[in-house]
C-alpha cells in the first residue's frame, strides 16, 4: 500500500507545468548570505538566506520563487545552510524557560511499558513491545504456554546508522518472519526472512526495494507474495511508483527469479500491490489511483491463466477478502459510508453480487476482518467506534461493547480462530488491547498501556459549529473539569484534513503536559477526511480543498468566540498534510493564531509533484500540469502567499533529515520566505529520522519538550 501523507501513503515526471512564458534570471544574493560556519550565526537572529530572483509565468499566472536553490539536499550551501537553521532554532529553543521541567514531565509520560496489538499465527502470538529504557520497539513472539522470547530487537542492530524495524508479516504457521529494516526511520527498507525457532536470518531470502512491500503469505508457508519497488538510485524519487510491479517469492530461491505477478504500471498515479486472500485460495491485486478509486482482479492463487477483472474503478474504493468460496467486498460504490457485499467467484460481474451488510446512514463502515467464521465489520458513528458482528449470509449476531466513548484501532484475528483482537483508547482512556470472542462477546484486557496521569480530572465534548458556506463541522475539545470560559486559558488547535482520514478521539499522552498546565485541546475533523464517508472526502479535496482551510479558521472562531481562549494565545499544530493545513491557516488568516507548529509538511503546491512521492498525491490535490488545476493549487499554495506587510505569528517548523515521502525543501523554503518577512520562523531538524519522525522513544521526548516549550513561550503558559 502507497504510504500515506502523514499518519503512516508515493510522482508526475518531467519539468514543471509547460510555461506560456518563463522569466527567470539569477542576481546577486538581495540579502546577506550566512555565515559559512553554523556555529557563526548570531543567537539574536535567525541566519541569513541569500535570494535568487526565479519569476515565471504559469499558465497565465505570474510565480515568484526566490529559494528554488534550497531545494538541492545535497548542495554543499544547503547543508550549510540547514546547519546554521538547526543550531540556531535548538540554541534558542534550550534556552526556554520550564523546557527542562517539561522534558522531564513528557519523559513520565512517554517513556512507559507499551505493547501493541497481537497476531496469532499457528499456535504462536506475535507483536511488538517496548519497555522502559528501550529506545524503539522490539518484535516478540509469545507460545501458547505464555513463554515468550525477542525474535528482532532493532535496539541491538547497527550503531553507526539507526535502523528501525518497518513492516513484518509472520507465516501462517508461526514459523518464518518476513521483515523489513529501515535505515535512518526512512521508508526505503531492504526485507529479510528470519526463523523463528532459531532466530536465524536466510541469507537467500533478502530482497532489495521492498519499500511497500506488504508481505502476504500463502498458506502452505512457501512463499509469499509482495509489491517490489527497484532499488536504483539513478530512477528518479517522483517517478519510483510507476515501476512498481506484484511479484512472488518462494522461500529458498533467489529473489531476482521471483515471478511477476502483475508488471508496473508505468503511471506515477497509479500503484499495484497484491496479496493472498484469507483462504488461501485467491490472489487478490489492487491497483488504486489516490485514495478515492481501485479496480480488483483475482484468480485461484498459483493456477495458470489470466486474471479475472471483479471491479473496475470509477470514483469509488475496493477491500476484498474470500472465505469458503466467496469473495467479500466492503466498498462505499454507490453507498458513501459503505456497505459489504458477498461474490461468487465463479459470477463476479458487479450485477451478480450480494449486499449482506447494507450501508447504514447514520455510520461509516470503515473494515471488515474474518474471524471465527463470522464477520467483524467496524465503524464509526460522529466520530465514535462501534464493532459489530455478522454471519458470512448478513445476519447480525452482536455488538460488541467496547470500554467507552473512543477509537476502535486495527482488527486482528483468524477466519479459523474465536479470538478477536483490537485496540481502543481516547482521549482520557490510555491505549489498551482487548482480546473478544466472536462465538460469546466476551471481552478481556490483553494488554493496557499504564500512564502517571489521573484522566478522572478532565472531560472531552464534542462541539459543532457552522464553517464558511454553513457546513456543520465537528470537534473535540479537551480540557480540565471545571473550566471557566472567560477567554484566559491557552488553546492548542490540530487537524488534518485530507486522504480519507479519519481524525478521532485517541489518546496522546504528550497533550497532558499541555492540560496540567491549563491548557485546552482542541481537535477538529475537517473536510478532506473519512469522518463521515466518501462524501466528506470528496468535499476536501482537489477545487474543494479551500473547504479544509476554512473549516479550520471557523474552528479557531468559535474557540474564540465562546471563550475558551483568545487568537493571541491559540496555537495550531499539524504534520504533513497537517503541515500543508497549519501553512495555508497562518498565510490566510495570521490574525487567528498566536503561534504555529508544522512538521514535515508541503507547502509549495506549484512544485509539490516534482519530489519526494508527490505525483502520487496528484488524486488528491490536483495536478499543478493541468491549467485549472493549477489555479486552485497557486490560490492557497502556502509558500507562494507569505506577505512581506504581514504580522504572522511566531512558527517552529520540524523537519527529517532522510524524510523520502515529502521532500523537506518544503520546509526550508518556506522557512526561509517567512525569515525573509521579518517572522520569527525556527527551523529544527530531526536526524536519522523519516517522515514519520525518528523512532527513538528519546528523540520524541526532546521535540515534544521544544514544541511544548515553545508554546508556553510563545502563549504565555506558565511552566511552573
Amino acid at each position: 500500500m502507497i504510504a500515506r501523507l502523514g499518519l503512516s501513503f508515493v510522482v508526475l515526471c518531467g519539468a514543471c507545468a509547460t510555461p506560456t512564458e518563463v522569466t527567470r534570471s539569477e542576481a546577486p544574493a538581495a540579502v546577506t548570505p550566512a555565515p559559512l560556519d553554523a556555529g557563526a550565526a548570531s543567537l539574536n537572529r535567525a541566519p541569513s538566506t541569500r535570494t535568487q530572483v526565479i519569476q515565471e509565468t504559469l499558465h497565465g499566472v505570474s510565480v515568484s520563487d526566490p529559494y528554488r536553490w534550497l531545494e538541492e539536499d545535497d548542495a554543499p550551501e544547503v547543508q550549510t545552510w540547514m546547519k546554521a537553521q538547526d543550531t540556531y532554532a535548538r540554541t534558542q529553543l534550550a534556552a526556554l524557560p520550564g523546557r527542562d521541567r517539561l522534558k522531564a514531565r513528557l519523559t513520565e509520560l512517554l517513556v512507559v511499558d507499551s505493547q501493541a496489538l497481537p497476531t496469532k499465527r499457528g499456535n504462536r502470538f506475535f507483536f511488538e513491545r517496548r519497555t522502559v529504557g528501550q529506545e524503539r520497539y522490539a518484535l516478540v513472539w509469545r507460545e501458547a504456554d505464555g513463554t515468550e522470547k525477542v525474535l528482532l530487537d532493532p535496539n541491538t542492530w547497527n550503531p553507526t546508522t539507526p535502523t528501525s524495524l518497518g513492516q513484518w508479516s509472520a507465516s501462517i504457521d508461526g514459523k518464518k518472519v518476513a521483515f523489513t529494516e529501515n535505515p535512518n526511520a526512512a521508508d526505503a527498507a531492504t526485507l529479510f526472512v528470519i526463523d523463528v525457532d532459531t532466530g536465524k536470518r536466510s541469507e537467500i531470502d533478502v530482497i532489495r526495494g521492498a519499500k511497500y512491500a506488504g508481505v502476504s503469505w500463502a498458506s502452505d508457508s512457501k512463499s509469499f507474495v509482495y509489491t517490489w519497488l527497484p532499488d536504483d538510485p539513478t530512477i528518479p524519487a517522483p517517478q519510483l511508483s510507476s515501476y512498481a510491479e506484484v511479484r512472488h517469492h518462494v522461500l529458498g530461491k533467489d529473489p531476482k527469479t521471483d515471478a511477476v505477478l502483475h508488471p508496473k504500471t508505468g503511471s506515477t498515479e497509479h500503484f499495484v500491490s497484491g496479496g493472498v486472500s484469507e483462504d488461501g485460495q485467491y490472489l487478490i491485486i489492487n491497483k488504486s489511483h489516490g485514495w478515492h478509486e481501485n479496480s480488483i482482479w483475482f484468480k485461484r492463487f498459483g493456477a495458470p491463466g489470466p486474471l479475472t477483472l471483479l471491479v473496475e474503478g470509477h470514483d469509488a474504493t475496493y477491500t476484498v477478502d474470500a472465505f469458503k468460496g466467496r469473495l467479500f467486498v466492503l466498498t462505499n460504490e454507490g453507498a458513501p459510508n459503505s456497505q459489504l457485499f458477498s461474490v461468487d467467484p465463479a459470477k463476479p460481474a458487479r450485477a451478480q453480487w450480494k449486499s449482506i451488510v447494507p450501508e447504514d446512514p447514520k455510520a461509516v463502515r470503515e473494515g471488515f476482518s474474518l474471524v471465527g467464521g463470522q464477520l467483524a465489520v467496524s465503524s464509526l458513528q460522529n466520530i465514535v467506534s462501534h464493532l459489530e458482528i455478522f454471519t458470512l449470509e448478513g445476519k447480525k449476531v452482536r455488538e460488541i461493547e467496547l470500554p467507552g466513548l473512543g477509537t476502535l484501532g486495527s482488527l486482528s484475528g483468524s477466519a479459523k480462530s474465536d479470538d478477536l483482537f483490537f485496540s481502543f483508547s481516547s482521549f482520557v482512556e490510555p491505549y489498551q488491547v482487548l482480546k473478544a470472542s466472536v462465538a460469546t462477546g466476551v471481552t478481556s484486557v490483553w494488554s493496557k498501556v499504564q500512564v502517571p496521569v489521573d484522566t478522572s480530572k478532565y472531560e472531552v465534548k464534542q462541539v459543532s459549529f457552522p464553517s464558511k458556506d454553513g457546513t456543520a463541522i465537528s470537534m473535540f475539545i479537551v480540557a480540565r473539569k471545571g473550566l471557566v470560559l472567560d477567554g484566559s486559558s491557552p488553546a492548542l488547535l490540530g487537524g488534518y484534513g485530507g486522504f480519507s482520514v479519519s481524525v478521532t478521539n485517541s489518546f496522546k499522552g504528550e497533550v497532558y503536559a499541555w492540560l496540567e498546565a491549563g491548557g485546552v485541546y482542541a481537535s477538529v475533523n475537517l473536510r478532506g477526511g473519512g469522518e463521515y464517508g466518501s462524501k466528506w472526502h470528496d468535499a476536501g479535496k482537489l477545487a474543494n480543498k479551500q473547504n479544509v482551510f476554512d473549516d479550520f479558521a471557523a474552528a479557531a472562531q468559535f474557540l474564540v468566540a465562546q471563550k475558551y481562549t483568545t487568537a493571541k494565545r491559540l496555537g495550531i499544530q499539524g504534520r504533513s498534510n497537517g503541515g500543508l493545513l497549519v501553512g495555508a491557516a497562518m498565510t490566510q488568516h495570521p490574525e487567528l493564531y498566536g503561534a504555529v507548529i508544522c512538521g514535515v509538511p508541503l507547502l509549495d503546491m506549484v512544485r509539490y509533484h516534482l519530489s519526494g512521492s508527490g505525483p502520487t498525491w496528484v488524486p488528491e490535490y490536483g495536478s499543478p500540469e493541468k491549467p485549472e488545476e493549477f489555479k486552485v493549487l497557486e490560490a492557497y499554495s502556502p509558500y507562494h502567499h507569505v506577505n512581506e506587510k504581514a504580522v504572522y505569528p511566531p512558527m517552529l517548523m520540524t523537519s527529517s533529515d532522510h524524510d523520502d515521502r515529502v521532500a523537506p525543501l518544503h520546509a526550508r523554503k518556506f522557512v526561509a520566505r517567512v525569515q525573509q518577512a521579518h517572522g520569527t520562523a525556527w527551523l529544527r531538524i530531526e536526524t536519522a529520522a523519516g517522515h514519520k519522525g525518528a523512532d527513538q522513544v528519546s528523540k520524541r521526548v526532546e521535540q515534544m519538550a521544544d514544541e511544548y516549550a515553545f508554546l508556553f513561550e510563545t502563549l504565555g503558559v506558565n511552566s511552573k
